[in-house]
């Protein structure tokens, strides 16, 4: 009988802990492939597969474009590169970022379940934010099964809180302590074989876009979801908005893929950006005109000094304002 033997894990803030327990206890003889995403920034270089490397017992490498999937190996998403799977091999691209991040957790989990359905387990660790929700979502859909950190074991709770708040029958919430153990087991128990559900045209659709498929980014016919009124934060585009159960997510024309936490995020980052840049020009304002004044009265045009002292005061008085929201936006804001 067949077995569950495709594990994809995602991991963002607190990842690198639970992913060096989580490599430490997985059994030497682990008859399944382990793909991983950790949120990684592009501008730095990655230590994670030298510390995955010196605690497992499992030979840990860096995912490779067109790479065949050997069971029994660890494979993990270098910086900057979705990491896709396709039918007995690994796919790397440089598609639009999802979440704000690249490598992205739902692209993986998407492309898993797309391709290997009922064989896909799903891991869902500690993370800010919701990367990963719509990802488990599509492995459900396609009878995988789905594993989810306990938010109170999490150093962040996020990620796991959201996807246990979006995702209907999720197989197991524990400890991370419990995950390891679970896969043992679940890889060695032949699984009972169901009618193989099919693959959502969404899915396809959006396992396409992460390609950079130039013919489903240009198909307008086949774009699931409806225009809404948001414009994307990435590329200014049109975001498509897309609702799956309680899950509500955003796409634009390009791929830029967004949660509703994560683009509300996104724009409070833009706003708290144009204040500032508004701060600036409002104090340079101020400060130039006021050096202007003093230029009209050595030269004695009174009307003229008068003018821009009242503009150099209004500049200050309005740039008051600005810093007072941007003090309480700084004091208002929560720290984990």
């Amino acid at each position: 009988m067949p077995k569950q033997n495709i594990i994809v894990v995602g991991g963002s803030a607190g990842g690198v802990e639970a992913l060096t327990y989580l490599v430490k206890h997985l059994p030497p003889d682990l008859n399944a492939a382990v793909i991983i995403v950790l949120h990684i920034p592009s501008h730095i270089r990655s230590v994670l597969l030298r510390i995955l490397s010196r605690v497992g017992k499992l030979p840990v490498s860096h995912a490779q474009d067109g790479e065949a999937i050997v069971p029994g190996w660890i494979y993990v998403a270098p910086p900057d590169y979705h990491l896709l799977l396709e039918p007995g091999y690994l796919r790397l691209t440089r598609g639009a970022k999802e979440n704000r991040c690249r490598p992205a957790i739902d692209p993986l989990f998407r492309s898993a379940a797309k391709t290997y359905g009922q064989r896909v387990i799903a891991v869902l660790l500690t993370g800010m934010l919701d990367d990963g929700t719509a990802g488990l979502v599509a492995v459900k859909m396609r009878g995988g099964v789905a594993i989810v950190q306990n938010p109170n074991d999490a150093l962040y709770p996020d990620m796991p809180r959201n996807a246990i708040e979006n995702v209907e029958d999720i197989d197991h919430i524990v400890p991370l302590s419990d995950i390891p153990s679970i896969l043992a087991a679940l890889v060695n128990t032949p699984m009972e074989v169901e009618t193989e559900k099919p693959i959502p045209s969404k899915m396809e659709f959006e396992s396409e876009i992460a390609k950079l498929n130039l013919e489903a980014v240009e198909n307008e016919s086949d774009r699931p979801g409806k225009p809404s009124t948001f414009g994307c934060p990435d590329c200014g585009g049109i975001l498509w908005e897309i609702q799956e159960g309680n899950l509500l997510r955003f796409r634009c024309r390009t791929g830029h893929a967004f949660s509703a936490k994560t683009l509300l995020a996104t724009q409070s980052d833009a706003l708290d950006e144009a204040l500032w840049v508004a701060l600036r020009a409002l104090e340079e304002k101020a400060s130039l005109s006021h050096r202007m004044a003093l230029r009209m009265e050595a030269r004695n045009l009174s009307l003229s000094a008068e003018r821009l002292k009242r503009e150099a005061e209004a500049a200050l008085v309005r740039a008051a304002i600005i810093r007072e929201v941007l003090l309480k936006n700084d004091t208002n804001t929560d720290v984990d």
